[in-house]
């Protein structure tokens, strides 16, 4: 008689997780990554403070925005990385409804688990959840409306894009102020969506009512010594080079002397080097020079006793950017003078911003370029205020190339519910049982938002039901007063955009999720085996 042993294929420290283990892992990481973000979700949401270890110990973060708490929760499980993902490419896509997506995903496996414990068959899900997305789409686009003719009343749309967007925000009760200020920065890039243009600048000190927005371009730095404080008529050479007098920078190389008379003799070398390369930048004819790295005491004074304007440190953003708006590119080698296009603009002048100098450089070449300076009493509150005026800007960058819009409050979701529940009664088979779980998990993001809010959920998304299959569409939940309200009539708008991307991404990231039935773990590769040790 023979005994057979099962045969072990993987290395002894590698681990697989096969069928409803394997799946039943991946729910649990995705609800749990919805759970964490869930209360923050809608105007009534909760903030999360982020306390940093390791090389930031200490430093902290106070924010509702979804890809920033998803970007700094590390997550082990392999489902729960894939809506972290799915929520930092939200970001990256349209700027907003990071929460919202990876709530929906959340939402939709919380569904698909009941679903097949009462052994429907994933792929039957999926081609249910398929179908009602179809459906969904189709109801999203019936009910979003194109202003962008009328000149008026599209401004008047962004304006209420950019208030619901930052009405759940910290700027909520400044929404008015930074509504105006994100819309005439986005106006005035004149449809051509490069956000590069519009820069943002954090200063510490006054209140968020004291943030503004500045024409033109500003820089964080100050002229050098002696050197010219206000320039008229800027060319603008910006490059990236070394100025410290190109001392010998090769590791582990010794220089003998065997006299002072001869380390005399080198620096005036080092020097007459440095001399020769700020000849050759002056021969460029340019006023002002601007380098990302540092510009030591020696070229500092070359440059002063020829009457230019030498800025040194510049980030590497901030000479990018400030390539973009003057029109002048970055340069590392000086030996072609009439090769390299210089950057323009009429003036250059020091502003002061609290208890801070800046640079502005007016009349640049990209017309539409300006900063929103923000000021606020923590640099906490700077902070999340900067990526709460990003979401509404890029909302509003994605509203301006795609102009249609839909009214917020839950109105979308419960529309997109009320047209897959009527598709699904006439759809035959257990498909449509997905398809009534789809709508469950689209009328959770009103129920979500309502509780947030800490008012009666069940009663105002039965109410809010009710009124969709009556035809009025564009009734939604009135966070402010707990009740159902127009709110096309009180200007709560969002972008069809967004909750298309909304709607795509977190089907997408759930299908891929719950086709999975196989979890395998490589075994931790080992530094000895790599040597050939024993």
């Amino acid at each position: 008689m023979v005994s057979l042993n099962p045969v072990r294929v993987l290395k002894h420290e590698a681990e697989e997780e096969k069928a409803e283990i394997a799946r039943l892992s991946s729910f649990v990481g995705a609800i749990a990554i919805g759970e964490l973000v869930k209360s923050t979700l809608g105007p009534k949401g909760m903030d999360k403070i982020l306390v940093s270890s390791g090389r930031n110990a200490g430093s902290v973060e106070v924010t509702n925005d979804g890809a920033t708490i998803l970007k700094a929760v590390g997550v082990d499980n392999p489902a729960a990385k894939i809506l972290v993902n799915m929520s930092k490419v939200q970001d990256d896509e349209v700027g907003d409804g990071t929460t919202s997506v990876t709530v929906l995903a959340s939402e939709l496996l919380k569904e698909a688990e009941r679903l097949i414990d009462q052994k429907i068959h994933p792929q039957t899900i999926i081609a249910g959840w398929r179908k009602a997305t179809d459906v969904a789409k189709t109801a999203l686009y019936n009910i979003s409306k194109d202003n962008s003719a009328d000149l008026a009343k599209f401004r008047e749309d962004l304006m209420n894009i950019a208030r619901t967007t930052l009405s759940s925000k910290i700027l909520s009760q400044h929404k008015e102020h930074f509504s105006k200020l994100a819309v005439d920065a986005v106006l005035r890039l004149k449809g051509s969506g490069d956000l590069q243009a519009i820069q943002i600048i954090k200063k510490t000190g006054g209140t968020l009512e004291d943030s503004f927005l500045d024409e033109g371009f500003l820089l964080d730095k100050k002229p050098g010594v002696h050197q010219p404080q206000r320039v008229e008529n800027a060319k603008i050479l910006i490059a990236n080079t070394p100025m410290d007098t190109d001392k010998i920078k090769v590791f582990g190389s010794h220089i003998k002397v065997d006299s002072m008379a001869k380390i005399a003799e080198l620096e005036s070398a080092e020097k007459e080097k440095m001399k020769d390369k700020v000849n050759k930048i002056l021969k460029h004819g340019c006023n002002v020079f601007i380098n990302r790295q540092l510009i030591y005491n020696y070229p500092e004074q070359l440059f002063a006793d020829a009457g230019i304007m030498a800025i040194e440190h510049a980030d590497f953003d901030g000479i990018e950017r400030l390539a973009l708006v003057t029109g002048g590119e970055i340069v590392s080698t000086f030996d072609a003078p009439e090769t390299v296009r210089l950057g323009k603009c009429d003036l250059i002048e020091q502003v002061m911003i609290g208890e801070d100098i800046l640079l502005r450089f007016s009349g640049v070449l990209l017309g539409e370029a300006c900063t929103i300076i923000i000021r606020g009493a923590t640099q906490q509150i700077v902070d999340e205020a900067e990526r709460s005026l990003h979401d509404a800007l890029c909302v509003l960058t994605a509203t301006v190339k795609e102009s249609r819009i839909i009214c917020g409050g839950g109105c979308a979701e419960t529309a997109m519910a009320v047209a897959v529940t009527k598709a699904a009664a006439t759809t035959p088979g257990k498909e449509a049982i997905a398809m009534e779980a789809f709508t469950r998990a689209l009328l959770q993001l009103p129920t979500i938002i309502a509780d947030n809010a800490g008012y009666d959920s069940a009663q105002l998304v039965s109410e809010l039901k009710a009124a969709h299959n009556a035809g009025k569409y564009t009734t939604g939940l009135n966070m402010d007063k707990g009740e159902l309200a127009d709110l096309q009539a009180q200007g709560v708008t969002e972008s069809y955009v967004v909750k298309r991307q909304v709607l795509q991404s977190a089907v997408e990231a759930a299908e891929m999720i719950l086709r999975v039935d196989d979890i395998i773990k490589a075994a931790p590769r080992r530094r000895t085996e790599d040597r050939g040790f024993c």
